[in-house]
């Protein structure tokens, strides 16, 4: 188990809105390598001039960023990271918060990047499995190495090296988490394993799964014996059966996107599935919830800011990038998200934020518990669309 800390709280989380979508490999410290099927698309060849733009940064101080709900420092403070960067810059942030769900984003965007179209968009930020499919189908444009250099001074060791951008040419992390097991402790003993929290007579019927596939698939190949991050159409099919037999055992009460951890807190759940920054949040009010690292593990993700193409602001996306990966600046960006920061130093820096949010194991973990961590396999377009399809059947039923 993991001790709770008292957070700053953001209003809403990353992940609250989260429908869909999907969490995959972290890097170094991974347990496996992540297998990334190409799509058959060399990413430099894609479009023309490799999806390049005309930068206009020198005549428009202007950036356009889609990221995650709550996954800033409240904006209209004037001491926010997003206040101080513009009055450091000069440039003006247009910041959406249109990004509710990989896949959704994906669907929206896609057929315009199919058509070496631009988005109207410098940045976006993407979980890794969908970071990899965009740069392997080209949509992604390469950094300038000399704009970032605070990337490559300040990321992390364990996001360093990822199979599907090694040399971090095409992403940055903006933040990461883990996907774990969150109980009542007024209600319950600990639930230490996911098999637990599937089975466990005391736990019938209040308990709640993710509505994301990967993480919550990832935990039912682990539980019928496959790996995550390498399996076939037959452990799939045993894990969907698995996951078919617990909802109909009446085990489970809902699959949850957004209210899990108020429901926990209730007493209307005993235990859930739960991602790990949701849960430092929840513990400021009610310090009794507490987060678990299961015995199979955790699941293990990262969000990536990306520049897509035919942005026309490019060199401003790489100020943005190379400011956030300024240490002070990743500790107070972190001390309201509450999820793990990918920059070296925030720690120490956390200290003068909050010193109980420097020594959480959940915003700066250790390489022990990085060490038991796991992957989701990345999908090809057809695989994708098969397995988003029996896991629907199956959570809609």
């Amino acid at each position: 188990m993991v001790p709770e800390q008292p957070a700053r709280r953001s209003t809403l989380s990353r992940r609250g809105l989260l429908k869909g979508g999907g969490a995959v490999a972290f890097g170094g410290l991974s347990i496996a390598a992540l297998k990334l099927p190409m799509f058959g698309i060399d990413p430099v060849q894609a479009c023309p001039n490799g999806g390049a733009a005309k930068d206009v940064s020198a005549d428009e101080r202007e950036l356009v960023i889609s990221n995650w709900t709550g996954y800033i420092d409240p904006r209209k403070n004037p001491k926010s990271t997003l206040a101080q960067f513009q009055d450091q810059t000069g440039i003006s942030v247009t910041y959406n918060v249109d990004i509710n769900d990989n896949a959704e984003f994906y669907a929206k965007v896609k057929n315009q990047m199919r058509a070496c179209e631009p988005i109207d968009r410098d940045m976006i930020v993407m979980t890794d499995w969908m970071a990899a499919r965009m740069i392997s189908l080209g949509f992604i444009q390469p950094l300038n190495k000399g704009n970032v250099p605070n990337l490559d001074k300040n990321l992390i060791e364990s996001l360093q090296g990822v199979p599907w951008d090694p040399e971090r040419e095409y992403s940055a992390p903006w933040q990461s988490g883990l996907t774990g097991i969150a109980y009542n402790a007024d209600l319950v003993p600990e639930v230490s394993s996911f098999e637990e929290l599937i089975t466990r007579d005391d736990l019938k019927g209040k308990i709640t799964l993710l509505s994301e596939m990967a993480d919550t698939m990832g935990f039912f190949l682990k539980v019928t014996g496959a790996d995550p991050v390498d399996f076939d159409d037959d452990e799939w099919a045993a894990a969907i059966d698995r996951l078919r037999e617990v909802k109909e055992s009446g085990q489970l009460l809902q699959f949850a996107g957004n209210n899990y951890l108020q429901q926990l807190s209730q007493g209307t759940l005993l235990a859930c599935e739960a991602w790990s920054g949701d849960v430092i949040q929840a513990q400021y009010d009610n310090p009794n919830l507490k987060f678990v690292v299961p015995e199979e593990g955790l699941s293990l993700w990262s969000d990536n800011m990306m520049v897509p193409n035919y942005a026309t602001h490019q060199t401003h996306a790489e100020t943005w990038i190379d400011y956030y990966y300024q240490p002070e600046v990743a500790a107070k960006l972190a001390a309201w998200v509450n999820y793990i920061c990918p920059v070296q130093g925030a720690q120490e820096a956390m200290l003068d934020i909050d010193p109980s949010l420097a020594e959480n194991p959940l915003i700066f973990p250790d390489s022990e518990m990085l060490a038991n961590t796991w992957d989701f396999m990345t999908l090809t377009d057809e695989k994708q669309s098969q397995y988003e399809g029996e896991w629907a059947d199956v959570i809609s039923s």
